[in-house]
This record gives C-alpha cells, structure tokens and sequence, in this order.
C-alpha cells in the first residue's frame, strides 16, 4: 500500500500521526521554490506542525527549479510524506513518524511555468519560500519573459511582477519573502538581485517602488540535519510498521532552528505558523542565532575534530559515547566558549543551553557524522570559527584556555601530512585521511624540523590572521599539550588534562 491521500483512511494512526481530512483542502498561502530535504525537513515540517494546532491553516506550492528527475513521487503519493524524527532531545531519546501534509502541489518550473505563474492570483498566497543552494542567489541576466527564466531570482521575479499585475499594484498584495540559503544576509542579497534584475527588464517605477515597500524580504537562519532519505533497510523497517510504502520518506534530527530577521507586525501576522513551536523565532536581528551557531556548534566541532580522531573515534556519536570525551566536549562549550560568547545579546542561560543541544545533536545515535569530514579546510575553519574564541578568552582572562589548546594541538599534531605529488594526507593509526586544506603545504614544510615545528605554525599569521606566540603561555601550553598526544596518545593526554584542571 502506497502512502496517498485515498490510502490514509487504511493507516493506523496510533504509530504515526495522520492529517485530519480538512487539513487536506486547506487553501494554498505559500509558493516554495525547491524540493530539497531541508525544506521538507523544516519549514514544510512547522508548517504542518502548525495547521496540526488549527493556527496557520495554509498549504504549500512546491516549485521543482531544476530539469533533474521529476515529480513522480510527489503526484502519486499527493504530496504526502512522511518525516521520521529520530535523535535525542534533552538527553531523552526521540522517535516519532508524522505524515507531512503541507504541500498541495508540486509544480516543475520547466514544464508548467505557466500554473506557476497562475498561483500569483490567489489572495491567499502570501508567503515565498527558497532553498535553491549556495548559487541559487546570484545575479543573472534573466528576462521575464523567457518561459521559465533560467535562475531562481528571474523565476521569483517574474512571479512577483506577475502578482503585481494581477493585484494592480495594491499593498495588500506583497509577499513576505524568507530565503533559507545557508549565506550571511540571504535576503539582502536576494532583494539586492531581484531589484537589478527589475531594472534590466525595465519593469517601471512603480513596480520597483512596490518591490521595495509592499514585499518584506527577511533575513533567515536555518539550522536542523536532515540526512534525506534513511538507510534501506531502515527504511523498510519502518515502512513495515506504518504498514505502507512512501518514496519521499525522510529523516530528520529533533533540534530545529529557523531565526526569521523582522520587526513587522504584519510579518508575525503573515507568518503565524511560528507560534506552532519553539524552534521559531521572529526577531528584530538573528545575530545571536548566527554567533551562537558560529561557535558553540561549528567551532566545537572544529576544535574537536583532530582530537577525535586522534584518540581513534571515526564518527561523532562514537566519541560521544566515551563518557570522558563527551564530558569534554561540554565543559569546553561551557568554561571556554559560551563566556566569550556571551554579550548584551546572549544570556549566559541561552549560551548554555545552546551548548546542551549541541551535546544532543552530538550524542545522536542515529547520524553517522564523519570527524574526517569536518577536517575538510580545517586551517580555515579555525581560523574564522576558533580564532575569535581564543582572543575573547585572553581578553577576559587573560590566561591560556587549556582545553582549547589541546584542540590546537591535536590540529598540530594531526596535519603533520604526508605528501605524494600534489597530494597531502594524514596519518593515524595506520590509517589514511585524505587531506584538503590551502596551507597543506606550509604546514608540511613546517613539520620537516619538529623542533621549531609549533613555534613556526603559531607564528604564521597567514594561518591565524595573529601570531599566537604572543598571547602569555600558549606556545608552552601549545608544546606541551603536542609532547603528550605523540607520547602518550589523545585519550591520556585528555584524561591527564581534566584530573589536573579538577586537582
């Protein structure tokens, strides 16, 4: 039994949650351009959340932008599918299965631009979804009359010109406009973009003037894993249990995080869905969001990263599940950098409850998250993601942040690379680790004399943007810290460090 709308009366409610029947004719409120697994994971998952609670009471157009593939599965199953939720969640293990009703309709912008277009003329819709990757935003010289234009601000602003024309021009009729590509001040860039393109297509004053004050096109941060699609034996498993076939299944973790950049009451009206959970926020900036995610997820993950395979653990949720280094983990978010992150902004409550999801998120027994992979570009990561940190540190102390300092170390010690050509590698353990880092080759140079090795790699401002030989006892700390991981291994070095810092 294929999961469909004339299947769901067969479908056992008690071990998944079902749409109720008038959630299925609920009228058409947003137009989302993209049909990935982010979308489907997060805003399509408050949407449907939310008509659960009687509050939004809006379902979702779904513009497929690229050629690739179809919409097979989204016509066959009604656009029905279901989101498993599996993780943990204040440290409690998460397991639920919702059938997600919130897309109407799914419509592929090379064969039916001309349905798309139409969707511009229902009053109801007032809301524009994106996620169309990194390159989605970016200028183009699309006309508006091509059938579709090729990019997506060309499609986006063809569909608003459409509206324009359709609503002759009426406040009433703008859109609230809320990008969710993983790039600093999306909106912004997306406005800036959509207002040029206005301007090639001579379009008129007053269609521009009505893109500048009718629309509101709001800044966002997004930040939920959503792998996709689940393990195929996983995935029959489940599908086995449900008692139906669904080729859209989908998982996702269970933090979820959309910071929307507005102070409009009309925005919080328009975007009622945000009361349905608290992973939502409307906000007069998402600053706080962006630095607490900057830091306490990615540059714990960064610091992290060559310690963990150093001590042999290969995956995340592996290292989490060693009890010392777990409680690593979290004593370095909470004494290293939710300090320095906390500002007039950020609460030290709202910094450590951010650093516990982050455990959470870590400790995820269902994720399989690469330490390998977060070595990809390390040097620069750490640069832009612990750097900061390390300078905040001092200036509120003025003393070495130890644990930090390991993480440097094990950096160190882990990018003592082998090269073979123009290729760099790492290795641990008698394993190999791809290496793909722009200063491979400094650092390979540096660990030809080992005596001056961390006195050359501290100093080399191209790395740090400082020399870190100039903050009081980092390079000592740095020297003695890479002595004990190549002598003593990552996991004593580690323990020995917390017994001294508890002494």
């Amino acid at each position: 039994m294929i999961l469909n709308k004339e299947n769901l009366q067969n479908i056992n409610g008690d071990k998944v949650l079902k749409p109720t029947a008038g959630m299925l004719e609920l009228p058409e409120k947003v137009i989302q351009f993209g049909t990935g697994v982010l979308l489907r994971g997060l805003p399509d998952y408050f949407i449907d959340k939310a008509n659960h609670q009687g509050i939004f009471n809006g379902r979702i157009v779904v513009v497929k932008t690229t050629s690739k593939a179809g919409v097979d599965d989204f016509a066959d199953q009604n656009g029905l599918y279901t989101l498993c939720v599996k993780g943990i969640e204040d440290g409690v293990v998460v397991e639920e299965n919702t059938i997600n009703s919130s897309i109407s309709r799914v419509l592929s912008a090379t064969s039916e631009w001309a349905e798309i277009l139409k969707t511009a003329h229902q009053p109801e819709m007032k809301v524009v979804v994106s996620n169309t990757t990194e390159v989605g935003i970016v200028k183009s010289e699309d006309k508006i009359t091509d059938f579709p234009p090729q990019s997506f601000p060309g499609k986006l602003l063809a569909f608003l010109f459409e509206r324009y024309k359709a609503f002759n021009g009426s406040e009433e009729s703008g859109m609230v406009i809320v990008p969710t590509e993983l790039i600093s001040d999306n909106a912004d860039k997306l406005k800036e973009i959509i207002l040029d393109l206005a301007i090639q297509n001579k379009l008129g004053w007053d269609f521009e003037n009505w893109l500048k004050t009718a629309n509101h096109f709001c800044k966002t941060l997004v930040d939920r894993i959503v792998p996709g699609k689940l393990p195929v034996e996983e995935q029959k498993a489940i599908e086995a249990e449900l008692g139906y076939s669904d080729g859209l299944m989908i998982m996702a973790e269970p933090f979820r995080l959309w910071a929307i950049e507005s102070s409009s009451d009309k925005v919080k009206e328009i975007l009622s869905f945000a009361k349905a959970d608290k992973g939502i926020f409307i906000v007069p900036s998402i600053d706080k969001f962006k630095e607490l995610k900057l830091r306490l997820l990615n540059g714990t993950h960064t610091i992290s990263c060559g310690l963990a395979i150093l001590a042999g653990f290969h995956t995340v949720k592996e290292a989490m599940q060693d009890e010392e280094f777990s409680n690593h983990v979290l004593t370095l978010m909470k004494e290293e950098i939710a300090p320095v992150v906390e500002s007039s902004d950020i609460t030290q409550d709202e910094a450590i409850t951010f650093a516990k999801s982050v455990v959470d998120r870590f400790s995820n027994p269902f994720l399989e998250h690469q330490w390998q992979a977060i070595t990809l570009n390390y040097t620069s990561k750490l640069q832009m993601r612990n750097m900061p940190l390390i300078r905040g540190y001092y200036a509120l102390k003025n003393e070495v942040p130890q644990l930090t300092a390991l993480g440097v170390a094990a950096y160190i010690v882990f990018m003592n690379v082998h090269k073979n050509g123009d290729v760099y590698t790492a290795g641990v353990d008698g394993k190999t680790f791809p290496i793909q880092d722009e200063m491979a080759s400094e650092l390979y140079e540096y660990w030809k004399n080992p005596e001056t090795v961390v006195d050359s790699i501290l100093g080399d401002r191209r790395l740090w943007n400082k020399n870190l030989n100039n903050y009081p006892g980092f390079n000592a700390a740095i020297k003695s810290h890479v002595e004990s991981l190549q002598n003593k291994g990552a996991k004593e070095t580690l323990s020995n460090l917390h017994k001294e810092r508890t002494a």
